[in-house]
């Protein structure tokens, strides 16, 4: 079967639209058009491709195509960026990233990049351990998780550990642990969490103090820089980055509560096997700064428990 373009691009526009009527507006068709070409595209494939749900969404045949569409669009970015003038040509990315990476190396990492192959990012914010199933869904080419794991048809390169510790302010101590961290004050003091995907947290307390998800008292505090700033704050304890809290843990504005019990992170950085030339030395420069400033360790001495959403 030879490929029907204009197809396609009514497929794509749907899918990334979520909508017929935002489709039909971008193309600067009908959405009676758009539903013509999909269902011709469908008939051919034998198979359905969107839900016609609110907003539309693929069927697995449909994120199949999604993918080799949206891989086939970055292509002819770059190349016409490649044959434009040396002052046109701008690549957007799709990544899907972890909010702690980006709070600390990895910006640093990608920056020389960013500025001298004209790439712009275009950044979706998740767990890490969300990436494979954002690069399925097709909105990201590439991205940080924590597994080595991958689709068919990509790879994973090794970027390191982050390193995690369990810390609390001078005031926090003085208040919920006077009398030390034991297994009953963990569970009544205020614990910061992310959101309900962060299980770092319980890994941590689940590993010191038998401690399951439903013991435990919260805040969601979905920033990283807020997240640091309400336990400076004596708000409450939890799991902070040595990369973004190395000066608060010197100055003693917060303390190590577990000093031998750090949590060590894997992250990989997930990528198509066939990339164009400037997503290749993008991934060069992120595990290059990854080198630089993660916990360079043997991946198979750092594993995450089994993934286990928080109530």
């Amino acid at each position: 079967m030879q490929f029907d373009w204009r197809k396609g691009e009514a497929l794509l526009a749907v899918l990334e639209s979520g909508s017929f009527e935002r489709a039909a507006a971008s193309l600067h068709l009908t959405p009676s058009a758009i539903s013509q070409r999909i269902r011709a595209l469908e008939e051919e494939i034998g198979q359905p491709l969107v839900l016609r749900t609110r907003p539309c969404l693929a069927t697995p045949a449909g994120r199949k195509i999604l993918l080799y569409l949206q891989r086939s669009r970055l292509l002819e970015q770059e190349w016409r960026a490649e044959m434009a003038r040396e002052n046109e040509g701008w690549l957007s990315v799709p990544l899907a990233l972890n909010h702690d990476s980006m709070a600390t190396w990895l910006l640093p990492a990608m920056r020389d990049c960013l500025q001298r192959e004209r790439i712009l990012l275009d950044i979706t914010l998740d767990d890490q351990s969300r990436t494979p199933a954002l690069m399925e869904a097709g909105r990201a080419v590439a991205g940080i998780a924590s597994q080595p794991e991958t689709l068919r048809g990509c790879r994973a390169e090794w970027l390191g550990a982050m390193r995690y510790r369990l810390a609390a302010s001078p005031a926090f101590i003085a208040r919920w642990f006077d009398g030390g961290l034991t297994r009953q004050t963990a569970q009544h003091a205020p614990l910061a969490v992310f959101d309900r995907k962060d299980l770092l947290q319980w890994q941590v307390l689940r590993a010191a103090f038998d401690l399951a998800p439903t013991q435990l008292s919260c805040h969601y505090l979905p920033s990283s820089e807020a997240f640091l700033r309400a336990i400076e704050q004596g708000l409450c304890y939890g799991l902070l980055p040595e990369l973004q809290a190395g000066q608060a843990f010197a100055q003693g504005r917060v303390v190590d509560l577990l000093p031998s019990q750090p949590l060590d992170v894997p992250l990989w950085w997930h990528c198509w096997d066939l990339q164009t030339p400037r997503l290749e030395r993008l991934t060069q420069a992120v595990c290059a700064g990854a080198r630089a400033s993660l916990l360079q360790t043997d991946p198979d001495r750092v594993a995450l428990a089994p993934a286990r959403p928080l109530p």
